[in-house]
């Protein structure tokens, strides 16, 4: 008897949704290290954000965390190994997929919603350098004098990607968050 084993058609459709999904990823992930690169010789400019936030208030808590620590781990290849940048980059992206993709399950898109978004999203972008004020000076020890050169220092650079975030995001929200509502859809 020369039987074929016939397979479910249930486990069938979520192997493809889930190849799908992580091709998705994949390409998401390229994209967010690809525009990082492009863009890493002009200071305080950058749309890692305004993807990252669209992102995460299409697809959700889980799929962006999990976004959040693929770019944390892959950036560490293009750019090199540096500890201060890989922890900073895996405590503060997956607090920005968990805050964004929550706020994508309660927020209703309007411009007021959009005016709330942008102005968390140039929070986050503060924090992301108060926090990289925190991590790197403890990681090398710096002296008191040394951290607080450090912190006033990191203004130069704050207030030009809280500026780019504000314009970013306020600019860029709506069609990057249809694109991905695209993308989504093509996951159902």
């Amino acid at each position: 008897m020369n039987a074929k084993k016939e397979q479910n058609p249930t486990k069938i459709n979520y192997a493809k949704r889930a190849s799908k999904e992580c091709a998705y990823l994949a390409v998401f992930v390229a994209l967010l290290i690809a525009v990082q690169l492009c863009l890493s010789l002009v200071p305080g400019v950058e749309l890692v954000t305004v993807l990252f936030v669209a992102y995460a208030f299409v697809f959700g808590v889980k799929r962006s965390v999990i976004a959040a620590i693929a770019f944390s781990l892959l950036r560490q290849l293009v750019f090199g190994f540096f500890p201060t940048v890989l922890v900073l980059y895996l405590v503060y992206f997956p607090l920005l997929a968990i805050t964004f993709g929550a706020l994508g399950k309660k927020l209703r898109l309007s411009l007021r919603a959009l005016i709330v978004l942008t102005v968390i999203a140039c929070g986050c972008s503060a924090c992301f350098t108060l926090l990289d004020n925190v991590i790197t000076p403890l990681w090398y020890g710096y002296s008191a004098r040394a951290a607080e050169i450090y912190f006033y220092a990191s203004f130069s650079v704050m207030l030009p990607q809280v500026i780019c975030a504000a314009v970013s995001v306020f600019f860029l929200f709506l069609p990057l968050q249809k694109a991905f509502s695209l993308v989504k859809r093509g996951l159902q």
